[in-house]
């Protein structure tokens, strides 16, 4: 069977991660899309790319391509999102997929009513570790689920000339860490637990930067189905990335640490294997060891799942896997928390209901 025809919108991530992962799912990427000339040129020879274009329609009319993924920066996501679904494709965006949950709800409805597969780069779902995590939840390992925690300290943006995209710190361009990582979290705590009933959150800059969009938030909610949590994480802290993902339930706590997920209850502690329907595939060689497209197996191989399962539901065949693949309507909701939460910092840790 040939390929699915696909444009990748974005010459930074969207080369370095959707180009190699629709790949290897395969997709037959057929042309990026960006604003550099130049740039593009030389990002479609690197990656094996046969065209590039400055306009998307452009790109569509030129290639017949049924699906559009969309790697560019957040204000960008929902105009091109709107136009690829407008001209009947199935869409990827990465998150967030909106700037706000208003745009995005727009999005939700356009895409639904075109009767297009649409998709949200959520793809640390696949992650072994946080989906059997979930599974051990799901199983009943832990009893009823009642508190979770979830922290980490991340040198990330820490020091203040490491050289990183512009718009990351940009508030106007949809930029600051509660989308950048913050949204990965608040999609995964739903896959986990359900959706969110009420929050409380703060929104800082702990490095040293003045006037930029935040590198750290803070978090406590309780979900709608009565779990107390807490979700903190700074992308500006110096020192040893440091983590905290664990859950307590009524019978026992399930935590990850160090990439293994272990459970304790009467019987003990335990660790748990990771069984073959969540395991990955290995990511793709370098060229060199030097090379700008060296992959990480942290990003390459979850996003070649969700890719996998895109081209499933584009072909209408059962979605491979145990799991689920984070919809438009996911984006939303993980918006609408995004939302409420700078609400809520806005007025000094306010508490906020959700919709």
């Amino acid at each position: 069977m040939d390929g699915i025809k696909a444009i990748v919108v974005g010459t930074g991530f969207g080369c370095r991660i959707h180009v190699p992962a629709l790949k290897a799912a395969g997709f037959d990427v057929v042309g990026l899309v960006g604003r550099n000339a130049e740039r593009l040129q030389r990002k479609a020879a690197e990656n094996g790319v046969p065209a590039w274009f400055t306009d998307l329609d452009e790109a569509l009319d030129a290639t017949g391509a049924r699906l559009v993924t969309i790697a560019t920066t957040p204000d960008t996501h929902a105009p091109l999102a709107q136009r690829a679904v407008a001209r009947g494709c199935h869409v990827l965006c990465e998150k967030p997929f909106a700037f706000d949950a208003a745009e995005g709800a727009a999005l939700v409805r356009a895409a639904e009513a075109a009767g297009v597969v649409h998709m949200v780069s959520h793809e640390f779902r696949w992650l072994p570790e946080r989906a059997l995590f979930g599974r051990a939840i799901h199983d009943g390992l832990i009893g009823e689920p009642r508190f979770l925690v979830v922290d980490q300290f991340i040198p990330f943006c820490a020091d203040p000339n490491a050289r990183l995209p512009r718009w990351w710190f940009d508030k106007e361009a949809g930029g600051g860490w509660l989308g950048a990582g913050g949204s990965h979290w608040i999609d995964q705590i739903r896959a986990w637990l359900g959706d969110f009933h009420s929050l409380s959150a703060n929104l800082m800059t702990v490095s040293d930067r003045v006037g930029v969009a935040e590198d750290s938030y803070s978090m406590r909610f309780v979900t709608r189905g009565g779990v107390e949590g807490s979700m903190q994480q700074s992308a500006g802290a110096w020192g040893e990335p440091a983590n905290l993902c664990r859950c307590a339930g009524s019978r026992g706590t399930v935590w990850i640490e160090a990439g293994k997920v272990f459970v304790a209850d009467p019987a003990g502690p335990r660790q748990l294997p990771v069984p073959a329907d969540l395991a990955l595939p290995p990511p793709p060689a370098a060229a060199d060891s030097n090379s700008a497209n060296r992959l990480s197996h942290f990003e390459i191989g979850p996003f070649t799942r969700l890719a996998e399962a895109l081209g499933a539901a584009i072909r209408g065949e059962a979605v491979p896997g145990a799991v689920a693949p984070p919809t438009f309507r996911d984006g939303l909701a993980c918006m609408q928390v995004m939302d409420a939460m700078r609400v809520s910092a806005a007025a000094g840790g306010a508490l906020q209901a959700l919709p």
